[in-house]
């Protein structure tokens, strides 16, 4: 159990790292870059768990209506509010500079851990 939670933290932080890599308005200050992306993964991790149940409920509406692609919205806003609490309150430079480096940050996210996910699939 703890190896496929290592496992899936490490496949969240290569995403990150590759979001970081890609997307201009994504962006990491410190001196040490893999702590920054690594310590992001956790607070995403956190909360995709918390946060991102809620909000989904909250607008099950909107996401029957667009046929599922108001997820990429709530993914969006994770990945905002990730970077936002790593900034303001642990004071670790992971930037994520607006919405729209937030959507594209998020879609990158969501297509990198997918393909990770299914080349390192066990049965």
């Amino acid at each position: 159990m703890l190896a496929k939670l290592l496992i899936r933290w490490f496949i969240v932080a290569v995403s990150l790292g590759v979001a970081v890599w890609i997307i201009p308005g994504i962006s990491v200050q410190d001196s040490t870059a893999w702590v920054a992306v690594a310590v992001m993964a956790i607070v995403l991790g956190l909360a995709n768990a918390i946060i991102r149940p809620i909000l989904a409920f909250l607008s099950c509406g909107l996401i029957v209506v667009t046929m599922g692609l108001f997820m990429i919205v709530i993914n969006a806003f994770t990945l905002w509010f990730s970077s936002w609490i790593l900034t303001n309150w642990l004071n670790i430079g992971f930037h994520v500079e607006g919405i729209l480096a937030a959507l594209a940050g998020g879609l990158v996210v969501s297509i990198v851990s997918f393909v990770l996910s299914m080349l390192l699939k066990d049965d």
